[in-house]
């Protein structure tokens, strides 16, 4: 569900075509020939009233492509026989609050969806979409940073907006099987181990520092010398917990983590580090937060800092010829890739989703339900 990219030249032209507040959602439906096939689908089951009686919203519109795309695709094969997840995907297209493609920088912002239903989303306020502006390309990543290009930007009607995307979003999975779609499979295995692994999964409003394999590897020795309590409390200081902190929300300063010790965050030229280890993959979204891939293990009994070398923590470690933890751990047959505007972009800084208040979540639940039925019937 990777897409191509597209670039949004029209956008203001569209935007003006559009501007008149007495525009219904119906009339931009039906106008859009981009938009027939959800345009068919909508109403054909009388679905334009339900989803125009929401208000103050941002709609990202899936175009044909996209959703040719995710017929085809293997998420699709165990989501349309599912009414839950189906209202889970389509309610997470509808964010809270008119956006603007002009609103949209290089910074990050993190935008609240309606996406609140608890069994597939333990974020409070709503699961996020990342927006981003990248050379003028306007991007939403979702779960497994699916990256969702803006094709058609600004179609403004009498409730709200519609950006029309090029792939459909994908709803953030739980931490284990993120985990293991980036290849991150030491940390899987080293959960399930542990019994950590409903814990990290079930609680809400997580923040989740996970190093990758080769952190894990290179400091094998210590890993298999260490008691069960020394492991547990190593894992459970990569987490803060009750805090949902994406990379513009962190400042320099400290963190209480799970195991009730203190994290040393530094920003510093646009990069976080999280005492001696750098982010190095940024703002993973998860079912219960967000997590950051870091490039060394945390040691709760060190003092390492950023600026020291990657083996400070650990400084009488060595390393092994296999990745501890992962017996047993099945290998992912493909990696989740980065998209290239998630490295190229800053990730750190003041953001907020300025201009998008609170939209009305009356009828919401509904509207899902009936759009499962769509695509059921697509």
């Amino acid at each position: 569900m990777r897409c191509s990219l597209a670039i949004l030249a029209i956008a203001a032209s569209v935007a003006a075509q559009n501007s008149t507040s007495n525009t219904t959602l119906a009339s931009v439906l039906t106008s859009n020939s981009n938009l027939s096939n959800l345009t068919s689908l909508v109403t054909s089951l009388n679905l334009v009233d339900t989803l125009s009686q929401l208000t103050n919203v941002t709609i990202l519109a899936p175009s044909n492509a996209a959703f040719t795309k995710f017929m085809n695709s293997s998420v699709a094969n165990t989501t349309l026989g599912d009414k839950g997840l189906l209202t889970a995907l389509l309610t997470y297209h509808v964010l809270n609050g008119t956006i603007n493609s002009s609103q949209i920088a290089s910074m990050p912002t993190f935008v609240p969806t309606h996406l609140t239903n608890e069994l597939v989303s333990n974020v409070t306020d709503g699961q996020r979409v990342e927006a981003l502006n990248s050379s003028g390309t306007i991007s939403f990543l979702s779960g497994l940073l699916t990256n969702s290009t803006v094709t058609q930007a600004d179609i403004t009607y009498n409730n709200g907006i519609i950006h029309v995307i090029d792939t459909v979003l994908e709803p953030p999975q739980d931490v284990a099987e993120t985990a293991e779609a980036f290849n991150l499979t030491a940390i899987v295995g080293a959960l399930t181990t542990l019994s950590l692994a409903d814990i990290v999964d079930e609680t809400s409003d997580l923040t989740i520092f996970a190093p990758n394999n080769d952190a894990f590897q290179a400091i094998a020795s210590v890993l298999s010398n260490a008691s069960t309590d020394t492991l547990k409390s190593v894992l459970t200081y990569h987490v803060i917990p009750g805090k949902v902190l994406y990379s513009p929300l962190i400042e320099n300063g400290t963190q209480t983590t799970l195991n009730n010790s203190t994290l040393t965050l530094t920003v510093a030229n646009g990069s976080v580090f999280v005492n001696q280890a750098r982010v190095v993959t940024p703002n993973v979204l998860v079912a219960n937060g967000v997590v950051h891939v870091i490039d060394s293990v945390l040691n709760p009994g060190s003092n390492a800092t950023a600026g020291s070398n990657s083996s400070t923590a650990f400084p009488n470690a060595t390393s092994a010829s296999g990745v501890p933890f992962t017996s047993g751990v099945p290998t992912p047959t493909s990696v989740a890739s980065v998209p290239s505007q998630v490295t190229a972009a800053s990730t750190t800084g003041s953001s907020s989703s300025a201009g998008a208040a609170k939209a009305m979540a009356t009828g919401m639940f509904g509207a899902g339900v009936l759009f499962a039925g769509a695509l059921l019937a697509l």
